[in-house]
């Protein structure tokens, strides 16, 4: 069993839930919105809305909701439970009662009032430790990833492709938007010599966001095909609570007092916003119309965007959010007509304070998008903290995308760390991507918008800045990457394969960053490239794989030459080290997690050249990941040695 509470600060959890459950099928209780607080002390407390209930597979209660409400009840009612909370708490455990089930199988369940954070503490480990129960989490609302807009001097007078800097190559050519002085463009992923392998025709791009904007620049001809999978009317916008067909953006705006959490809505003083537009950008990153004399270009021009609107007034929910990624990539959501366009690529950049795992819903929900063969992009979070900590960004299986600016650096604002999958531009802020000074329009990413403050008005163009910028230029190039590998009669790639596409053809940062973003830059044209079956990128392909404690013997090579191998690492494996012994002569071993180490070592991460041939590097915590090994012939070469790589924990 497990129990989601790394989220919340130890006894200061806070929700609603209760003692008398009410069948399966049951209305839920009106109550209010629930508010926790997280372990982050910086962060604001957290609305959510219920717990989410998964039982383990197997049991009855996994089977039928019915079984599962009264597996619930049985539990709740029991003495134990009622003395726990009147000794700890004295209070009676309120009523609950259950909501819906979803598609990967957890029961979401509400309360009739709020509770205390120790009250909600007592209560998810109170159901967590009952033998048929795998997860309990709570139903916590996920917000956008706040962006940083660009100036007020609003757009650009002539907005089009000349000021999407981010689409060139970066070959340090002087990029300029008035009133900014010139800046050196080494943020670029060169889309343009990416097109000629495909622009992602074939491939339709999932993006769970706000949903998309009529807009002049914006292909919506799957816009009534999406889907609104907001439950709840206070977020949706709609008279009644219940989802919708069409993935159109309505609005996000919370600036009424009607929102405030302390009259039972979703959000505290300070955080009331206007409406974003954030998913119609996230789509022009991706697939904006291209070649039409009109705006600015997109990564994939002739992919399909799905829109799913999951975030509204308040954010989305994690049921509505697991639900949404369930079924853009295919699967089936009690309630919601199948998919007709399942999604190769789904992008979300959304998401807040709170660690993932495979029992959570998201954690679930995306293995079975995996399991479909649909890729899952996502942003690594704009706080300047690791990644690690933040949800999905810290999910298994997706693709973890951190920001860099115009001169490829890390944008400031970026989250980090080792679970970063590799980089894209989001955009800078201050002048040559610094720590501050005057805002630097020219180093925002460009896109489709809208002037509306509340509902939509006037299409528009929209400097950003965040790591939502760059998730979506990952989603444009796995388009490009599927359209190649078709357009050349190649199977598209796994998720996996996708995933070592784009960062073993990655681009090493112009200046080596002091945070881990992940093994490089984005290159659409050697990812196309790759795609297409060329050889572009590094040599990974070649390598040799190696397993688990099974040396490869008789090696040799020349001065300045070497072999690359692979070892793949699972997760939860400790102690990775690889090691090479025996033979003659000198050799040097260098190592990289994800791309394959120069025959220089200039980009290696692990390195051992002493005198001879035995040489050792190590890793106390391995990523779960491919570490490539090169063996390089220093003075003389090397004749007769051997590798091996061995890891405990497994």
């Amino acid at each position: 069993m497990s129990l989601s509470s790394r989220v919340l600060r130890r006894g200061l959890l806070a929700a609603a839930l209760g003692a008398v459950v009410a069948p399966a099928l049951a209305a839920s209780p009106v109550a209010p919105l629930s508010v926790m607080s997280t372990a982050d002390p910086e962060a604001p407390r957290v609305v959510y809305d219920g717990l989410l209930v998964t039982y383990k597979a197997g049991t009855a209660e996994r089977r039928s909701a019915t079984t599962g409400a009264a597996t619930m009840q049985r539990i709740l009612r029991a003495p134990a439970t009622a003395s726990r909370f009147n000794a700890t708490h004295r209070a009676a455990a309120p009523a609950l009662a259950s909501t819906r089930r979803l598609a990967i199988g957890a029961d979401l369940v509400r309360p009739d009032r709020r509770l205390s954070d120790g009250e909600l503490d007592t209560l998810m480990r109170t159901l967590a430790a009952d033998p048929s129960v795998a997860h309990v989490e709570p139903n916590r609302y996920w917000q956008r990833l706040r962006t940083v807009p660009a100036a007020t001097a609003a757009t650009p007078n002539d907005p089009g492709f000349e000021v999407q800097w981010h689409f060139r190559a970066p070959d340090g050519t002087l990029e300029t938007l008035a009133p900014d002085p010139g800046y050196p463009n080494r943020g670029g992923i060169d889309v343009l010599n990416a097109w000629q392998y495909g622009r992602g025709a074939g491939v339709v791009v999932a993006v769970l966001d706000t949903g998309i904007l009529a807009h002049p620049d914006l292909d919506t001809s799957l816009a009534d095909a999406g889907y609104d999978f907001i439950s709840n009317a206070l977020n949706s916008g709609r008279a009644t609570d219940g989802r919708a067909p069409g993935g159109w953006d309505t609005g996000d705006w919370n600036t009424e007092d009607r929102f405030l959490a302390e009259n039972g809505g979703c959000v505290f003083p300070g955080q009331q916003t206007n409406s974003s537009w954030h998913g119609s950008h996230v789509a022009g990153t991706i697939a904006q119309i291209t070649g039409n004399g009109v705006g600015m270009a997109g990564v994939a021009p002739d992919a399909k965007v799905l829109p799913v609107r999951v975030l509204g007034h308040c954010g989305g929910t994690t049921a509505d959010i697991s639900d949404a990624i369930v079924w853009a990539s295919g699967g089936s959501v009690p309630g919601v007509p199948a998919n007709q366009n399942p999604a190769e690529i789904i992008n979300m950049s959304l998401g807040g304070f709170g660690v993932c795992d495979a029992d959570s819903a998201y954690g679930q929900a995306i293995a079975s998008a995996r399991q479909r063969g649909t890729t899952v992009v996502v942003a690594a979070g704009n706080s300047n903290s690791d990644a690690s900590s933040f949800t999905p960004a810290s999910c298994p299986g997706v693709i973890n995308v951190a920001a860099t600016g115009i001169t490829g650096a890390r944008a400031v604002y970026s989250n980090f760390g080792a679970n970063i999958a590799l980089s894209a531009p989001g955009g800078g802020v201050y002048p040559n991507d610094g720590t501050s000074g005057p805002t630097a329009r020219t180093g925002f990413v460009w896109s489709a918008g809208n002037r509306g403050l509340t509902t939509p008005g006037e299409s528009a163009y929209v400097g950003q800045a965040g790591t939502s910028m760059a998730a979506p230029h990952v989603a444009g190039v796995a388009a490009l990457v599927i359209s190649a590998a078709m357009q050349a009669g190649r199977p598209v790639p796994t998720p996996q394969e996708m995933r070592e596409i784009l960062t073993q053809t990655s681009r090493d940062f112009p200046v080596r960053p002091l945070r881990q973003i992940g093994v490089g830059i984005l290159d659409a044209a050697k990812a196309a490239a790759r795609g297409a079956g060329n050889a572009a990128g590094g040599d990974e392909p070649t390598a040799i794989r190696m397993a688990k404690a099974v040396a490869v013997n008789g090696m040799s090579a020349a001065q300045g030459a070497g072999t690359l191998y692979r070892i793949d690492v699972p997760a939860g494996a400790r102690n990775l080290q690889i090691r090479t012994y025996g033979g003659r002569g000198q050799a040097k071993l260098l190592a990289r997690v994800g791309r394959s180490p120069a025959l220089d070592g200039s980009n290696a991460a692990l390195t051992s050249s002493r005198p001879g041939t035995t040489q050792s590097v190590q890793v106390t915590i391995p990523l779960n990941d491919s570490y490539f090994v090169r063996v390089v012939g220093g003075t003389g070469g090397y004749q007769g040695v051997s590798v091996i790589a061995t890891y405990s924990g497994l």
